[in-house]
């Protein structure tokens, strides 16, 4: 399928004004109905729209023009752009807010930041459209109306959908991992945590001081306080003796 001219109405116009082609040719050529183009005939439709030259526009030859003019059959074709523009990419920015809800925006902020802080400032823009800066005010409660803000859930605002929220919260868990083990702060796994401590032996260098001796070490000290207590004893008895 063929583009349009560029200002098709415009095109049409001229075409009407300063050719003899027929109706169904300007409609196909620019994209229109036949009975909108008998309308610009009659000066119904587009009135106070300039005409545009589709030939000094080099969007059509003069010659392709004769041709059409001679053969009420014959289709007019764009001519071929002698310098070819490439396409541009639209790329996806910051979702777009209604004026009637831009002031909820600051409430559904206030509510994102206390009930998934898990979030990266890029993805509440995602979801609400709002700036870097305005969170950064909310988050420290330097906004101008930090004072009046109520949390609210923006899906109830209108500015999201539940659908957007659950995929944003849900891209932000999946993330939250991968940073927690850079920062060591992981959970140890149930093999681990269940493991049994292993048993410390006599060679090990730094041998918990605290521990209690073992009975063998106290049967000595048991046997070694007896006799001191026999030590003891004997001189008392020799002097009884005396």
């Amino acid at each position: 399928m063929s583009q349009p001219p560029l200002m098709p109405k415009a095109t049409a116009v001229w075409l009407v004004e300063n050719t003899s082609l027929t109706f169904e040719q300007i409609a196909e050529f620019c994209k229109l109905h036949p009975l909108e183009v008998r309308g610009i005939a009659d000066g119904e439709v587009a009135a106070g729209i300039k005409g545009l030259d589709p030939i000094t526009s080099g969007q059509l030859t003069r010659e392709e023009l004769e041709r059409a003019a001679a053969n009420p059959n014959h289709h007019l074709r764009l001519a071929e752009r002698k310098v070819k523009v490439p396409e541009i990419k639209r790329t996806k920015g910051p979702r777009y807010t209604p004026v009637s809800k831009r002031q909820d925006r600051p409430n559904a902020i206030l509510w994102l930041l206390r009930n998934h802080p898990e979030l990266k400032d890029a993805q509440i823009i995602r979801l609400i459209g709002t700036t870097k800066s305005t969170i950064a005010q909310i988050r420290d409660r330097t906004h101008w109306n930090a004072q009046q803000l109520n949390p609210i859930d923006p899906v109830s605002l209108g500015l999201c959908s539940q659908i957007d929220l659950d995929f944003e919260v849900a891209r932000a868990a999946k993330d939250r991992p991968a940073a927690l083990a850079e920062a060591g702060s992981t959970l140890l796994s149930v093999e681990e945590a269940t493991a049994p401590e292993p048993v410390r032996t006599e060679t090990q260098p730094f041998a918990d001081m605290s521990r209690p001796k073992r009975e063998e070490e106290a049967a000595i000290d048991v046997d070694s306080v007896f006799a001191k207590l026999k030590q003891i004893k004997r001189p008392a008895d020799e002097d009884d003796e005396d």
